[in-house]
């Protein structure tokens, strides 16, 4: 018998049990718990309420799957080039989530989150929220820095998914101080950078996870974990009905020589 001991929450296994979350898994969880409750559950250690769940669960269906994005082509693109290798088409997709794509929900969250710890008191009304808000704005600016959650390729004017998840938000008494932070940035900022822009669905997804009090930043994790359902839809229909080698020899028998001394237009 070892001395030695890893202490764990989390799950354990003897030859007759598994358990998880001090829970028996086959008595107490599975047929029991979601997928999005237990994910939930797994990173908080406390077993999460239905609207929280809700919430969560929406915020992962907001995030799974946007089309043709990079890294929906990443992954297709790997599974042509290595069919037999399931887990790097997945690998690569999941590894394309950055600062531009997916990564802004934990910017976004992280944003949020600086800008609320340095408050002695909340505001209690749009107006104080809009006052914290163009203050977070300007002093983004200032420091030349991006607003993270303001914009989108796509959606020029507005982002469906922001109303749509404040809404639920709203309906299960979770619309916290980060998604009011969030709302009011998209009330201000256009009187500090002389322009319009849409809350786009990442960073109401960070805010929104900001406010289940989920670690910020640990939030690009469960934007990787949706985005893992969406790469494996992307690869499931890449093999029924393939376009990866049509995108790439769209892009390789379109590809020009450039003298690298000549002077760029």
């Amino acid at each position: 018998m070892s001395d030695v001991e890893f202490p764990t929450s989390l799950g354990t296994s003897t030859a007759d049990e598994i358990r998880l979350l001090g829970q028996n898994l086959t008595e107490d969880l599975m047929g029991q718990v979601g997928f999005g409750e237990l994910a939930l559950w797994l990173v908080t250690l406390r077993r999460p309420t239905p609207s929280e769940v809700r919430v969560f669960e929406a915020v992962l269906v907001a995030l799974a799957d946007h089309g043709f994005t990079p890294t929906a082509i990443a992954a297709r693109l790997t599974y042509l080039s290595a069919p037999d290798s399931l887990q790097g088409a997945l690998a690569a997709g999941l590894l394309g989530g950055g600062s531009r794509f997916l990564g802004v929900t934990e910017d976004c969250g992280q944003f949020l989150h600086a800008v609320l710890d340095g408050q002695a008191d909340l505001p209690t009304d749009d107006a104080g929220w809009d006052a914290l808000a163009l203050d977070a704005v300007r002093r983004a600016r200032e420091a030349g820095r991006y607003v993270p959650g303001l914009g989108h390729p796509v959606h020029k004017v507005l982002d469906p998914r922001t109303p749509k998840l404040i809404s639920i938000a709203e309906e299960e008494g979770l619309r916290g101080p980060h998604l009011r932070l969030f709302e009011a940035i998209g009330r201000t900022h256009e009187s500090v950078l002389g322009r319009r822009l849409p809350l786009n669905g990442a960073g109401v997804c960070g805010a929104a996870l900001a406010d289940l009090g989920l670690p910020v930043d640990l939030l690009r994790g469960f934007a990787l974990l949706a985005r893992a359902a969406g790469l494996l839809g992307q690869i499931a229909e890449e093999a029924r009905r393939p376009i990866g080698m049509d995108a790439y020899l769209t892009v390789d028998r379109n590809a020009v020589y450039v003298d690298p001394t000549a002077e760029e237009d």
